[in-house]
């Protein structure tokens, strides 16, 4: 019975197949979108060259006239962490990264929040080059910045698409973006997973982190486009917003039009002369923090306190990397900044440098920085936080029970937490008690 009923199931099988052999009409290609060659000579004209299957190439080169060091500062990577991997000492044997190793980078996609679905279709390339002095044109000192974009034209090009962007990723690389670790990296390594090939390795910088710690405090948002125009100088008034970019891409397939296009070409351009400016800005931040302040002003309390944090490893020789000199001269720079930072009204910045002078052999001088905080205009916490050294320094160091208690009862006096008000009044019953048995 089993087998007799197999039968009659193959035996339907290919009469049904049959039938629809014989009665479906064959196949006709999908139409090919009204005007596309058109559009495709219209964007050879433009300057655009094949580059595979619907991929399409060009390059721009521009003058960079924001100068980076000529040498990465080895302070980078307080500023930037994540070129703590590139950044090396002669002294360590290892490879460093230089300018030339930079690749700032930049996709354009066909949705704004990931997933297997979402297929990138511009892409944009950033080199810096040496730029020639006294040319036309051109600045006595500084890089030129070389933008190589690839275009893909519909979705069968991809496979060629993607294998010219992976040409320009090397071992080497430092590739720079904006969000790049959280979407453009990932977005990237989907689509070669989806066809197949081998995703990139590189080393990568993103720049998103750094920027919010040197700007959050000072601007509306930290978008790339805000700091471009509020401290990079730079006019994105006419651009097309990167939020366009999947509408743009889908209206090209459906009509041929190339002018919205071309538009979010330009954005995606931009994108890459404003990472290369903003990456430069944040080399000449590492190198010389204070000078560069007035020309392009950031959150000096907020770099300053990381710096501090940082020059206190490496003072301990926990970066082995840095020679005994160039600790030295980090620390050195990270107090300076620490000290502009809190004569620009940073309290936190003030407080660390106080209690820094009174370790460090200057405690007169870090005694009337507490003195002043704690009778300031701060917060609460802040004040209460300069009372509390100013009695472990009397304790201490002074031996003065009496003063100690004194600024203990200031403490309390202040609007404070329940946890910090205990602290306080555990250490005045402590500090009365010793005062008892001296007398």
């Amino acid at each position: 019975m089993r087998d007799r009923l197999r039968r009659i199931q193959n035996a339907t099988k290919t009469a049904v197949s049959e039938f629809a052999s014989a009665s479906a009409p064959a196949p006709v290609p999908a139409p090919a979108p009204a005007g596309a060659d058109r559009a495709v000579r219209q964007l050879l004209a433009d300057g655009w060259a094949e580059a595979g299957h619907q991929t399409l190439k060009r390059v721009f080169q521009f003058t960079q006239h924001i100068p980076i060091p000529a040498v990465f500062p080895r302070a980078l990577p307080i500023v930037i962490p994540d070129t703590a991997r590139c950044i090396r000492s002669a002294a360590s044997g290892a490879a460093e990264i230089t300018i030339r190793d930079l690749l700032f980078f930049d996709l354009e996609t066909t949705g704004l929040s990931g997933g297997a679905g979402t297929v990138a279709f511009l892409a944009a390339f950033g080199r810096l080059l040496p730029s020639a002095a006294g040319g036309k044109g051109r600045p006595a000192a500084g890089h030129e910045l070389h933008i190589t974009q690839y275009l893909l034209l519909d979705y069968p090009g991809e496979n060629d698409f993607l294998e010219a962007v992976l040409a320009e990723f090397t071992r080497t690389s430092l590739i720079v973006s904006y969000n790049g670790k959280a979407f453009d990296s990932q977005i990237l390594k989907t689509r070669c997973l989806m066809n197949a090939m081998q995703p990139p390795e590189y080393l990568h910088a993103d720049l998103l982190h750094p920027a919010r710690r040197l700007w959050k405090r000072l601007l509306e948002n930290c978008s790339q486009s805000t700091i471009e125009e509020q401290v990079l100088g730079l006019d994105r008034s006419d651009d097309v917003s990167g939020a366009m970019a999947p509408e743009i891409w889908f209206d090209f397939l459906r009509s041929g039009r190339t002018a919205p296009l071309m538009a979010i070409c330009e954005h995606n351009r931009r994108d890459i002369r404003g990472l290369a400016a903003l990456f430069a800005v944040m080399a000449l931040i590492a190198d010389d923090p204070v000078a560069v302040y007035e020309k392009y002003p950031y959150d000096a309390e907020n770099l300053a306190l990381r710096w501090h944090d940082c020059a206190r490893y490496m003072a301990s020789g926990y970066m082995p990397d840095y020679t005994e000199k160039e600790r030295t001269a980090v620390v050195k720079t990270g107090t300076g900044l620490l000290q502009f930072a809190a004569d620009n009204g940073g309290g936190r910045a003030a407080l660390l440098l106080a209690v820094h002078l009174l370790r460090s052999g200057f405690p007169a001088e870090g005694r009337q920085r507490l003195t002043a905080l704690a009778g300031g205009d701060y917060g609460d916490a802040l004040r209460a936080s300069a009372l509390r050294f100013l009695a472990i320094d009397s304790e201490r160091y002074r031996a003065d029970c009496a003063s100690a208690i004194e600024f203990t009862n200031r403490a309390l006096e202040l609007n404070l937490s329940e946890t910090l008000k205990a602290d306080f009044e555990r250490r005045k019953n402590r500090l009365l008690e010793k005062l008892r048995i001296t007398f």
